[in-house]
């Protein structure tokens, strides 16, 4: 691409800036930023492209979860190992349900940043930033806190190399290791129709365990640990930019991208700020800054769509970012809402299927059902979720296409932010633990519970799936 470069994206019109008092600060940290070396590696990036491509052609599925905002604080081992062991279990259940391999991503070592629809807002009669993330501001509600400080850019580097240390650490060291024994535990299920089934999956994923270690199947490594890839959205671009460095492929070696030669990785700018990216449904316009920027990324990336993407906006997006239509290297991340996925998801599968383009397709259900109970407490409906990922499911089978995974917002932890579920939360329970700083997450309940109507699903039990 002679006309890009890592720097283009300035001369483009940019959505979810940030306005900073001290320039000098600004360009301080960044320096500082652009001498550090990376969190990830470009051979790592090639390999989760090659998982990626594999979704794209129907052979694997894949698993994307994580916080919706995650927090500085949240750089914790019980916080880190409660997620990786959730979507290890969750992965387990997809692995038995659809008969594939399960990619993980975690939305882990780098969420920081958050997008608004208001820049602004009023607490106890004072006008101050609204919270954009722990790398922008404070949460606390105080004109102080909630000043941009760019320091705060670099502590989000170091807080996302301690807890991807922490990660690649325990899960070279066991954590993942299949031979440990998994909580399955099942009390919070009321209804003993739905906890006899969920009992028989765990049953069966842990029979076929038990059998590949009878007949020693499990002495490969395979089972000891997985691969886990990190994600963020690349909201704040002048962060991105810091970390994009250019990989030049070994002379002499081939720099064919249908290789996918994981110690040869082709030449091209790598975001090492993490394996996967993604742009934002307020971001994504075709002629912006964000856009721009991604185009030039060799990383696989994500473009969240929504209601408002026309169709031909849609294959205008893909042409600009992959203009090689190369399998994989986009994951369309639909958000429509329980009521409109019926209304959007066609026309967009349809214009993409006549584009050429081969794309992942993900289902993120959380964001398009959010509301506001009349207590004033921002909550999502178990049951508006599973029907939104029931209905894509069912929408891309009829349309001879296949939801490649699903795009969650959720935490490892005993959380009380989404009502329902097999627990039957209220919310007048919500008050519980409700510790989210932005969006509700699904609780480490909820979470696998979904994963078992999924799994219900791709088995034919219609009765189970409902």
């Amino acid at each position: 691409m002679a006309d890009w470069s890592p720097d283009s994206w300035k001369s483009k019109p940019i959505k979810q800036d940030v306005t900073y008092d001290d320039p000098e600060a600004v360009e301080k940290a960044l320096a500082q930023l652009r001498q550090l070396p990376p969190l990830v590696t470009p051979q790592e990036i090639v390999e989760l492209k090659k998982h990626l491509r594999e979704v794209a052609l129907g052979k694997a599925f894949v698993l994307q979860g994580g916080d919706c905002a995650e927090l500085f604080s949240y750089c914790k081992q019980a916080n880190i190992e409660a997620k990786v062991k959730l979507l290890l279990q969750m992965s387990l259940v997809l692995i038995w349900g659809a008969n594939k391999p399960v990619v993980r991503i975690a939305r882990i070592a780098g969420q920081y940043a958050k997008p608004r629809s208001n820049p602004f807002e009023t607490v106890n009669g004072v006008t101050m930033p609204s919270f954009r993330g722990d790398n922008i501001n404070g949460f606390d509600a105080t004109p102080e806190s909630r000043r941009p400080d760019p320091s705060r850019l670099v502590s989000a580097y170091f807080h996302s190399a301690a807890t991807l240390n922490f990660l690649r650490a325990s899960l070279s060291s066991g954590l993942a290791d299949l031979h440990s024994p998994l909580d399955w535990g099942l009390g919070h299920v009321i209804d003993p129709r739905i906890r006899e089934k969920y009992s028989a999956i765990v049953n069966r994923v842990t029979d076929a365990l038990r059998f590949m270690h009878t007949v020693g199947l499990d002495r490969d490594r395979g089972v000891q640990t997985v691969d886990l890839y990190t994600s963020h959205e690349g909201l704040s671009l002048e962060y991105e930019q810091c970390f994009t460095r250019l990989f030049r492929h070994p002379p002499g070696a081939t720099s064919s991208t249908d290789s996918f030669n994981p110690s040869s990785p082709p030449t091209g700018y790598y975001d090492t700020s993490a394996h996967f990216l993604w742009i934002g449904d307020r971001t994504r316009q075709v002629t912006g800054a964000h856009v721009e920027f991604f185009r030039g990324l060799s990383n696989p990336i994500g473009i969240k769509i929504g209601p408002t993407m026309a169709p031909s906006e849609l294959v205008d997006l893909l042409n600009t970012v992959n203009p090689n239509k190369e399998i994989g290297k986009v994951t369309l991340i639909t958000r429509y809402g329980a009521s409109k996925v019926a209304e959007h998801l066609p026309g967009h599968i349809e214009a993409v299927q006549r584009s050429g383009h081969v794309v992942v397709w993900q289902c993120d259900p959380m964001h398009g059902n959010t509301h506001t109970t009349p207590a004033g407490i921002k909550t999502r409906a178990f049951d508006a979720i599973l029907s939104e990922l029931k209905q894509a499911l069912e929408i891309h089978r009829a349309h001879g296409s296949f939801l490649g995974g699903m795009h969650l917002e959720l935490t490892g932890e005993a959380v009380t932010e989404c009502v329902g579920g097999a627990a039957n939360l209220t919310e007048d329970g919500l008050s519980d633990r409700y510790e989210t700083f932005c969006d509700p997450r699904l609780n480490e309940k909820q979470a696998l519970e979904l994963a078992f109507l999924v799994a219900g699903f791709y088995r034919g039990d219609e009765d189970f799936a409902v």
